[in-house]
């Protein structure tokens, strides 16, 4: 089984052809390929695979996956998401 939180893209760049960003998933900061969503900005939320975003998601279903994972007792040590 798979679970995936949605991270929060803080700051996108190209390197070499390669569209890159620094993803906040719920205090942890990862580095993602958006090579597959390239239009993705800074503010957009985003699901990731093998270090490639795969798919956007919108800021009202973040706050209920957040809510509910929090609630479930997985997110219990890291501050809500701000809307």
């Amino acid at each position: 089984m798979c679970l995936a939180i949605p991270g929060r893209i803080l700051r996108r760049w190209d390197e070499g052809g390669a569209l890159l960003a620094e993803v906040d998933f719920a205090g942890e900061l990862r580095r993602v390929k958006l090579n597959f969503l390239p239009d993705l900005e800074v503010g957009d939320h985003v699901i990731v695979h093998a270090g490639f975003a795969l798919t956007r998601v919108p800021e009202e279903q973040v706050a209920q996956v957040m809510s509910a994972m929090r609630d479930a007792g997985l997110l219990d040590e890291f501050p809500a998401v701000a809307s």
